[in-house]
C-alpha cells in the first residue's frame, strides 16, 4: 500500500469522528473584532493547545500579546530533513447581518456535502486539516516524514497587527525551511492551484486646499482656482488613456513575468468574457500588453477609490470649492517597496500641483509584495500532491490581492511561502451562509499528507 493509499484510508475510517471534533471547533465565536468575544478567543486558544496535546507535539504554549495570543507547538525529531513552519489564524470575522443565515453561524450544519458555520473555510476548517493530517500520519506511521512548527494566531481577522512583533521576537524558535499557509483557495471547483506571489499595498490621501472658504462663482469664476478642477488635474496626471501609470520611477523596479509564467497563464484558459459578464461591463480595461490575468495578479495598479469636495445635494450651488480630496492606493508587485512608491506619488503630485491651492499628503498602511519563485521546489513539490489527488494539473497562480502578515513571514524569516489553500471564492467567508464543501476537505487532508512526503524527498537531492 502506498503512503496515499494508507492515509485515504485512515481518514475514510475516521471521517465521522473528524467533523465531530472540527464542529467543537466551530461552535467557539471567536470573533477577534469584538471586544465581548474575548473569552471565546481564549477558548480558542486553548481549544487548539489541547489538539496539539492530543497529537503528542511538545513545547506547547500560548503566548499572550498586547491583543489576542498565538499558539504555538512543534516536533522536531526528523533527523537531517527540513522543517515546516505552519500558519493559520483561529479567530472569525462577526456574522451579521444574522437574518441572512439560513443556520446559526455557530452550530455547524451539513447541507449537500457542504459544511456550514463562520470560520468552515477561513480559517478553522483549513486549520484543522493540519491536525488531522498531522494524528494520521503519526497513527499509520509512528513518526513524520519532515520537523513541523505550527503557529495559529488570533488577530488576523483584524489585520494581525502584533504577530509581526512575535514574529519578529522568536524569530530563532520560527526557524525553518519554509512556510505552509492554508488560508487560500483553490483556482475553481475541481481545479487545485499553488498561489506563489501576492501583491502588495500603498495609498495616500490628497487634499487640495485653494481660497479661504468657498466662493460665489459669479464673483470669483475665471479669476480663482477651483479646488476641485486641480485635484482633476492632478488624478488625470497618474495614468494615460491605456491605463499605463505616468508616475516617474513608478515601474523601474516590477519584476518582469517569465515567459513560463505567461505561457502557464494562457494554458489556464481563462475567460474574460465571464468577467465582462460577471461585474457588468462592455469591455475591460488595463495596461497595453498584458492579459486581464497579468494585470491583476503579476502587474502594480494606481487606482483612486474615492473623491470628494464641493457640492453634491438637490439643485446648483454656485460656488468655487475651497477644498477637495481623493484617496489613492496602489497594489505592488515583487521589487517595488511601499515607502518608495509613497515618495514617487509624492514628488508627482508635487510635480504636478496646479497654482493657486496648497496639496497635503497623508500615508496610509503599507504592506510589501511576496513572491516564491514560480519553479521554486517547494512551490513544484506542491503541485505534484495536489496532482496525486485531484487527478487535473494543477494551477500555479497570483494573487492580485494582498496579506501583509504572508510579506512579514516573508521578510521577518526570509523563507519561502507556500500559498496551499482549499477554499473555493464561492464560499461566503466574511457573509452570511459561510462553508466548506466537504470533497475539498477530504482531499485536502490527503494532498497535505502527501505534501509532507515530497518535502521530505526534496532533502536527498
Amino acid at each position: 500500500m502506498t503512503q496515499l493509499q494508507t492515509l485515504n484510508a485512515y481518514f475514510a475510517e475516521h471521517r465521522e469522528a473528524h467533523l465531530n471534533e472540527l464542529n467543537e471547533f466551530l461552535r467557539i465565536p471567536s470573533i477577534s473584532s469584538l471586544s465581548e468575544h474575548k473569552g471565546d478567543i481564549q477558548h480558542a486558544a486553548e481549544w487548539l493547545a489541547d489538539a496539539f496535546k492530543k497529537l503528542n507535539l511538545e513545547n506547547i504554549s500560548i503566548t499572550q500579546t498586547a491583543g489576542h495570543p498565538v499558539v504555538y507547538a512543534d516536533w522536531l525529531h526528523a533527523e537531517g530533513k527540513p522543517t515546516i513552519l505552519f500558519y493559520g489564524h483561529y479567530d472569525v470575522q462577526p456574522v451579521d447581518p444574522l437574518h441572512l443565515w439560513d443556520s446559526e453561524p455557530f452550530n455547524p450544519t451539513i447541507r449537500d456535502n457542504k459544511l456550514y458555520a463562520r470560520g468552515a473555510s477561513d480559517d478553522k476548517g483549513q486549520v484543522f486539516m493540519h491536525l488531522k493530517m498531522i494524528e494520521a500520519l503519526f497513527a499509520t506511521t509512528g513518526t513524520l516524514p519532515v520537523n513541523v512548527k505550527f503557529i495559529y494566531e488570533g488577530e488576523e481577522e483584524i489585520g494581525s497587527p502584533h504577530l509581526p512583533a512575535f514574529v519578529e521576537e522568536h524569530k530563532e524558535k520560527l526557524a525553518a525551511d519554509l512556510i505552509l499557509i492554508s488560508d487560500t483557495g483553490l483556482y475553481g471547483p475541481g481545479k487545485p492551484a499553488v498561489c506563489y506571489g501576492l501583491r502588495g499595498l500603498t495609498g495616500v490621501q490628497i487634499d487640495v486646499r485653494g481660497a479661504k472658504g468657498d466662493l460665489h462663482s459669479g464673483l470669483y469664476g475665471g479669476g480663482v482656482q477651483n479646488a476641485i478642477h486641480a485635484l482633476a488635474e492632478i488624478l488625470a496626471s497618474f495614468r494615460d488613456e491605456h491605463g499605463t501609470i505616468q508616475v516617474e520611477g513608478f515601474y523601474d523596479k516590477v519584476l518582469p513575468l517569465t515567459e513560463e509564467e505567461r505561457e502557464a497563464y494562457r494554458a489556464l484558459g481563462f475567460d474574460e468574457d465571464s468577467v465582462k459578464e460577471e461585474v457588468g461591463v462592455s469591455e475591460l480595461f488595463g495596461e497595453a500588453g498584458y492579459s486581464y490575468l497579468e494585470r491583476t495578479w503579476a502587474r502594480p495598479t494606481l487606482e483612486v477609490n474615492g473623491v470628494f469636495g464641493g457640492f453634491s445635494g438637490e439643485g446648483i450651488k454656485t460656488v468655487l470649492p475651497a477644498e477637495a480630496g481623493a484617496k489613492i492606493t496602489c497594489r505592488l508587485v515583487p521589487n517595488q517597496e511601499p515607502e518608495e512608491i509613497v515618495a514617487l506619488l509624492k514628488a508627482h503630485i508635487d510635480k504636478h500641483k496646479p497654482a493657486g491651492v496648497e496639496v497635503t499628503i497623508s500615508e496610509f498602511d503599507k504592506g510589501r509584495p511576496f513572491l516564491t519563485p514560480f519553479d521554486h521546489p517547494f512551490i513544484q513539490a506542491a503541485g505534484r500532491s495536489y496532482e496525486k489527488v485531484y487527478n487535473v494539473p494543477t494551477a500555479y497562480t497570483r494573487g492580485g490581492g494582498s496579506i501583509p502578515i504572508v510579506a512579514a513571514f516573508d521578510e521577518i524569516l526570509d523563507l519561502p511561502v507556500v500559498l496551499m489553500g482549499f477554499g473555493l471564492s464561492s464560499e461566503n467567508f466574511h457573509a452570511p451562509n459561510e462553508h466548506f464543501h466537504l470533497e475539498n476537505f477530504d482531499k485536502g487532508l490527503r494532498v497535505l499528507g502527501d505534501y509532507l512526503y515530497e518535502v521530505a524527498a526534496l532533502s536527498k537531492s
